[in-house]
């Protein structure tokens, strides 16, 4: 390495160093008010990680990331603003030292929750591989992380499509209290030998050989190698976090690796090649008088007002014009014809839009709602392994990367599996990164029960998405909204969860044209009443029209209204009705307590209790998990007759 080249990095690394100093100053005097993580003994791992990267190339780091920013090309004083939560932040005070992001940059963030970044890591290189763009991504992790689920599924992964990506473990022996010889039962050789990738070792402290290896590495990667495992051997001088007492470790241990300080060894290497210590402490006085003037300018910024509280959640969602009703010609039209449908349009006029999923590529997935797309679109419909985790990274990843992932999660009630992806990631990536990302993922799932599925394969589970600010939740009935909102939610910039709904996957309706499209965050009334207002969503909607046709027999017209969209909820078009009527009946699929129905329940009492002439009714499952034999099932489910009785009921009040 020339000596031009390695003054550059020692450059790079006391910025970096002078820069968590700082911080630490910082946190001691309570000006930063979060948790901090500090990387002071790593700093070669992650200059020398990123000398190859260009501008374009993209790292995912971890909650010790500031190195990682700063050598990618993030500035000091935004990012000092951010730790301190001013508006002048990298973004916008939302994210603090744990979530520092600047997609614009390749940084895809800094992360709170151990290995996370892999799976989006993932995602961004498959992006990469669908677009042909050539760029490569390095996933930082700890030695830690390599305990994670998220690690095998992301390697993995990685390893079975052969994407671009540079899996960099700093090894810095400790996993936040736990020694690395307490956590892992076989090396990260050992490991990587098991998924069929490549392990390399090198020297983390010294940074020219970081460099030196991840610019070979990176040409090769870049060039179709595949992915590697790189792990530095490294060591953080600080606790886990600021006020960490490090009781887990000795005074002796930690001044021995003081004495392989990186900025040490790259000192010496470059006084052995002639360069003055009065030209390298220059160097470091500048810097050390530019992270001050940094820290000084960032403490200068005003907070975020409070006013902006709800800026960033969600992007602005595009216009959606009138629609043409549909007119029914006798084509016979599907639900799930109309979910391929929208599918294949997509992808025939969006080259950014992919599939991934578990067997939906050759096998046509597990419901056969995916047949054929493959055979037209094999690298944009990709079958992965039963890895949940990764797939809804490779979401993630890919809207960061300025793709439009649509992933399979294969029944609704796997949500468990991967939830991370979408409560941690998915939902809050815009928020934290003050808007710099948006996330235009969807993720395709199904539910219904009625069929002896079972515990594990028959919820519906939409309030626990629907309480995540961040997340659309669409639940469509018919074969036209499918088709309108599917599109609709492909195209939509924010992270949409579609559930369909597999009981009526062969329902016929009538066939939309080609260009239709449904609002999302739009309802409709399926059938007009001046009586009683009826809620519902997805298939029950067709159980409250059929226990309304009965209660006409009765003399009660009622309206029943078809949310299609659970969040964001049209509480107009249901204020508007009730307003009207002066009753409310709710009646969802999902078990009662904490369903969707108790938040239209209070929301209506909040906004339209003087229009009630008789108490809210909500209709639901009971408080069970679902049964398997036919004659529980049928008596946990809600059905007609229980919802034309509620509605009787209201409307005698």
């Amino acid at each position: 390495m020339d000596r031009d080249t390695l003054t550059e990095l020692f450059r790079r690394m006391v910025l970096v160093r002078r820069f968590e100093e700082r911080a630490a100053q910082l946190y001691r005097d309570g000006a930063i008010p979060g948790f901090v993580h500090l990387s002071i003994g790593q700093e070669a791992t992650a200059v020398g990680a990123c000398w190859p990267l260009g501008r374009d190339d993209i790292i995912t780091s971890t909650h010790r990331g500031h190195g990682h920013c700063l050598a990618k090309g993030l500035d000091p004083e935004s990012m000092f603003a951010e730790l301190l939560g001013r508006e002048t932040g990298t973004c916008h005070g939302r994210g603090g030292s744990m979530h520092i992001a600047d997609p614009g940059l390749g940084i895809f963030g800094a992360n709170g929750i151990v290995a996370a970044g892999l799976p989006i890591a993932v995602g961004a290189a498959t992006a990469a591989v669908v677009r042909g763009d050539g760029r490569v991504v390095v996933a930082f992790h700890g030695d830690g992380a390599v305990a994670q689920g998220m690690f095998h599924e992301s390697v993995n992964l990685a390893r079975v499509w052969s994407l671009p990506v540079i899996f960099f473990c700093e090894n810095n022996h400790y996993a936040e209290f736990s020694a690395e010889a307490a956590q892992h039962g076989a090396s990260l050789k050992d490991r990587a030998s098991g998924y069929g990738v490549d392990h390399i070792a090198v020297a983390g402290n010294d940074v020219s050989a970081v460099a030196a290896v991840m610019t070979d590495l990176i040409s090769d990667v870049r060039t179709g190698r595949g992915p590697v495992i790189v792990e530095a051997d490294t060591y953080r001088w600080h606790g886990h976090y600021e006020g960490d007492p490090q009781r887990y470790r000795t005074a002796t241990e930690l001044d021995d690796w003081k004495q392989r300080d990186p900025l040490l060894i790259a000192r010496e290497q470059l006084t052995a090649m002639g360069c003055a210590a009065p030209e390298l402490d220059a160097l470091d006085v500048e810097l050390a008088v530019e992270i001050d003037a940094a820290a000084l300018a960032a403490a200068e910024g005003a907070e975020p007002d409070p006013a902006t509280l709800l800026d960033f959640v969600t992007a602005p969602r595009p216009k959606i014009g009138p629609q043409p009703a549909c007119v029914d010609d006798g084509t016979t039209f599907r639900v799930m014809d109309a979910v391929q449908s929208a599918l294949a349009h997509e992808l025939e006029h969006d080259p950014s839009v992919f599939l991934a999923g578990i067997d939906i590529g050759a096998g046509g997935g597990v419901f056969a709602v995916t047949r054929h797309l493959h055979d037209r679109w094999p690298d944009r419909v990709r079958d992965t392994p039963i890895s949940e985790m990764a797939i809804m990274g490779i979401a993630v990843g890919g809207a960061m990367a300025g793709t439009r992932p649509v992933v399979e999660l294969m029944y609704l009630d796997f949500i468990g599996v991967c939830l991370d992806q979408l409560m941690n990631q998915a939902a809050k990536l815009r928020f934290m990164t003050g808007g710099r990302t948006t996330l235009p993922l969807v993720v395709r799932t199904q539910f219904g029960a009625g069929r002896s599925a079972g515990s594990q394969h028959s919820q519906s589970l939409e309030a626990l998405l629907a309480h995540i600010p961040g997340l659309t939740v669409a639940m469509p009935s018919t074969p036209a909204d499918t088709y309108g909102m599917l599109r609709a939610a492909i195209q939509d910039p924010n992270p949409v969860i579609f559930i369909e709904n597999r009981q009526i996957y062969g329902m016929k309706g009538p066939k939309p044209p080609p260009d239709h499209l449904v609002p999302l965050g739009s309802a409709v009334v399926r059938r007009p009443g001046t009586d009683v207002t009826v809620v519902s969503v997805s298939r029950m909607v067709h159980d409250c029209v059929a226990a309304a046709a009965e209660a006409a027999t009765d003399g009660i017209d009622a309206e029943v209204i078809d949310l299609r969209t659970v969040t964001p909820l049209d509480r107009a078009t249901i204020l508007t009705s009730v307003r009207k009527t002066g009753r409310l009946v709710i009646a969802h699929e999902a078990v009662l307590e904490f369903g969707i129905g108790g938040e239209i329940a209070a929301f209506v009492a909040d906004e339209a209790f003087w229009h009630l002439d008789a108490p809210i009714r909500r209709i639901g499952a009971a408080a069970s998990p679902p049964p398997y034999a036919p004659s529980l099932e049928q008596a946990w489910l809600p059905d007609v007759a229980r919802i034309r009785q509620a509605i009787v009921a209201t409307a005698r009040v």
